[in-house]
């Protein structure tokens, strides 16, 4: 093991604590696949004592004003901007991220839960004028209470700063499970909290096994809403059991992100941009471009321009200076991946690899790119969530919009293209809870994040996911008053 080991506990009722039972899973570094810490691993016991603790973080939580809220918000954000470099070197080390990547995405989430800190000042009740003399009719919005939000590996201190930023300036309590492959940024994310001051109980932090926390979590009555990140497959089992309990849920889900190049796009800028995109995070990210769809006329010219960003990359350890592109997350990415790129080869793929040395150990993928692909193959219908580029031409705009919509994931989309008529049309046509021209500037926390079809419910961004956190009640009153 590693000198410098993290072993990461449990937050419950405002106390860092070990499992009750003393259980830990082992926590790898993805770079060398050695052992660097372990992380607690909570059970029956340890959950109910957080179920107790986050109905008692409610009440103190959304008794304080907005405007207290805010203070502590903004103080959780300015700590977590304080300790950027510190956190997003135990991010890289356990995720696999390049370290910028990984101050980025800090720096990024303090954002976050600042805007909806400033947003949960502005939500404001309603007063709707009556039909009839003397009434009056108010519209109250109130936190929904106790939330448990379930995060990915791939974000593991963004996607819990989404969650948390519009939980709490909704007023509401958070149950966090975090990921266990990427536990020790989150816990450091949690603490920014807890030193700027928020009420013991309003968040907690759980690890162990997922299945056990969600159905506990999720059938128990102090838990009032449920917010996932993750797999399409997990987000309908985890929504169908919150169903049965008439509970509310934000689904993020997976995406297989089509690109449309048209043949008047500038194909330089086009590539490089979608190249930063498609590797960043060695590929891992729900809104990666995966599918090019690229004009016939302009395909050749793209393809070598694309081939010219990846050769670029640099791979190998997160934490070196120079580095683009890190490891995936672990072994079991690594195998399901080259199952993807394999059965892609048996049935007529073409294959292309750069010429890029890859560390002889830690779960390292090539960047690769698959060329004249076939509906049959597994990767054009699977979400890779891997450094996999496939390329593929269309003739006519109108088959490349069946394509981009012929799977039922619907999470982001690209357009490239110079000409504002074909950028209107794309952006009403793409199914898909965003679309991006000729940029990739998706994720902003006043914008709506999320997606459509099996690509998940509700958005992460915006006045709309506070608002997702809150139960709308009616007051209407009669009010007898002399005439004057």
């Amino acid at each position: 093991m590693s000198d410098h080991a993290v072993n990461t506990q449990l937050l419950i009722g405002g106390q860092w604590r070990n499992a009750a039972d003393g259980r830990t899973i082992a926590v790898l570094d993805p770079a060398t696949a050695e052992l660097i810490g372990h992380v607690a691993h909570a059970g029956k016991a340890d959950l109910e004592q957080v179920v107790a603790g986050a109905a008692t973080g409610f009440a103190a939580w959304r008794a304080l004003t907005a405007w207290d809220r805010f203070v502590i918000m903004r103080k959780a954000a300015n700590l977590l901007r304080e300790r950027a470099e510190t956190i997003g070197r135990i991010m890289s080390r356990e995720q696999g991220k390049p370290l910028a990547q990984a101050v980025m995405e800090i720096n990024g989430a303090a954002g976050i839960i600042e805007y909806f800190g400033e947003e949960g000042r502005r939500l404001n009740d309603e007063l709707i004028p009556a039909r009839v003399p003397n009434v009056e009719q108010r519209v109250l919005r109130r936190p929904v209470g106790v939330v448990a939000a379930f995060t990915p590996w791939n974000f593991p201190v963004n996607q819990i700063a989404r969650k948390l930023g519009a939980a709490l300036g909704a007023g509401c309590a958070v149950i966090v499970k975090a990921p266990e492959d990427t536990p020790a940024s989150p816990a450091e994310l949690i603490r920014c909290f807890c030193d700027a001051g928020i009420p013991a109980g309003a968040v907690s932090l759980v690890y162990g096994e997922p299945a056990e926390i969600s159905e506990y979590l999720i059938a128990h009555p102090v838990v009032r809403k449920i917010s996932f990140t993750g797999s399409t497959p997990v987000g309908k089992h985890l929504a169908a059991l919150a169903g049965a309990q008439m509970k509310p849920v934000t689904m993020e889900l997976g995406g297989h992100g089509p690109v449309i190049v048209c043949p008047d796009a500038d194909l330089d800028v086009a590539a490089e941009r979608l190249a930063a995109a498609k590797f960043r995070n060695a590929g891992q990210v729900c809104i990666a471009p995966t599918r090019f769809l690229l004009h016939r006329d302009i395909a050749p010219a793209f393809v070598e321009k694309f081939k010219a960003q990846m050769s670029a990359l640099k791979v190998g350890n997160g934490l070196q200076d120079g580095v683009t592109m890190g490891p995936v997350v672990s072994e079991r990415r690594l195998k399901a991946l080259t199952e993807l790129v394999e059965d892609a080869r048996q049935k007529g793929a073409e294959l292309w690899q750069p010429e890029i040395a890859l560390p002889n150990k830690g779960f390292f993928f090539p960047p690769t790119m698959v060329c004249k692909p076939t509906l049959e193959m597994r990767l054009l219908n699977e979400e890779p969530f891997g450094p996999i580029a496939i390329m593929d031409e269309y003739s006519e705009l109108e088959s490349a919009v069946r394509e981009a919509n012929r799977l039922p994931y619907g999470l982001a989309a690209y357009v490239y293209t110079r000409n504002e008529r074909t950028e209107r049309l794309l952006g009403e046509a793409l199914e898909a809870g965003m679309v991006a021209v000729n940029h990739h500037g998706l994720g902003a926390p006043e914008v709506p994040f999320g997606g459509m079809k099996d690509s998940g419910y509700g958005t992460e961004g915006g006045p709309e996911a506070l608002r997702a956190h809150t139960i709308i009640r009616l007051v209407c009153s009669q009010h007898d008053r002399p005439d004057f």
